[in-house]
């Protein structure tokens, strides 16, 4: 079986996409996990995509970076982040991304619907650089595009099956699907993503899919590796908002 490193345990989150109330109760539930087992170091990988279609993506990216302050926290970037930053160079951008999931991130960081909805395009992409700071934009920049465990890789969406690791492209860590998802051959290393949204999480021997699609479903998947034993976490939201985290055994 693929092992992460000796004395570790990862936690790897997928898609939060704008779903505060969901990463609030994922957090909660590995800090209670990291302090009934002090003895080994934990390691938390977003997976990408923290903004976006959800109703608070400003609160997700402060709660990271809080979080990051006390434990070690590591943040992949996805397409939407991609987006999200190309949207501050033009126009066209902004209108792009409001689009595909923008629109309730620009609520998040102030804006009001009836300015989208009457004020000029220009008019909005000057208020979008003017009112989202320069620190988040740098944040948002500085995110990884892939990280390395063991025999396992984490990235956003997944890898060209053609390249090594070393020479993977960033359009495809950030945006691939077909010749990626119906590869069936072993890659270099397990690869742990998001992007691709699945009704449960989805192990396919090479890939491990765990986005959940958390803004619409609400559940949030964190995928627990230590030693050779995999399991997930979740958080799940009822009709009501009420949310309760789930433990299950090995991923299917």
């Amino acid at each position: 079986m693929p092992q992460v490193p000796t004395g570790t345990r990862y936690y790897a989150i997928g898609d939060i996409h704008g779903r505060l109330d969901l990463y609030e109760a994922m957090i909660a539930g590995i800090e209670a996990e990291i302090a009934a087992s002090p003895g080994l170091d934990h390691r938390i990988v977003l997976l990408g995509d923290l903004v976006d279609r959800g109703p608070d993506s400003a609160g997700v990216i402060a709660r990271t970076q809080a979080w990051q302050q006390v434990r070690n926290v590591r943040v992949l970037i996805g397409n939407h982040e991609e987006m999200f930053l190309n949207a501050f160079r033009k126009p066209e951008s902004l209108r792009h991304f409001l689009r595909h999931g923008g629109y309730e991130t620009v609520l998040s960081f102030g804006f009001t619907p009836h300015e989208i909805g009457t004020l000029e395009l220009g008019e909005i992409h000057a208020l979008y650089c003017a009112r989202i700071p320069q620190a988040v934009r740098d944040y948002v920049a500085a995110f990884e595009t892939m990280i390395r465990a063991g025999d396992y890789v984490f990235v956003h969406a997944g890898i060209d099956p053609a390249r090594p690791l070393a020479e993977q492209k960033r359009s495809d860590l950030l945006w691939i699907r077909s010749g990626f998802l119906d590869h069936e051959g072993a890659l270099e290393k397990v690869v742990v993503h998001g992007h691709t949204i699945f009704d449960h999480v989805m192990d396919c021997g090479n890939r491990i899919g765990i986005d959940t699609g958390a803004f619409r479903s609400g559940v949030l998947t964190a995928l627990v590796l230590e030693g050779d034993q995999r399991r997930i976490l979740q958080a799940r939201a009822d009709e009501d908002g009420a949310i309760a985290m789930f433990h299950g055994d090995r991923p299917h």
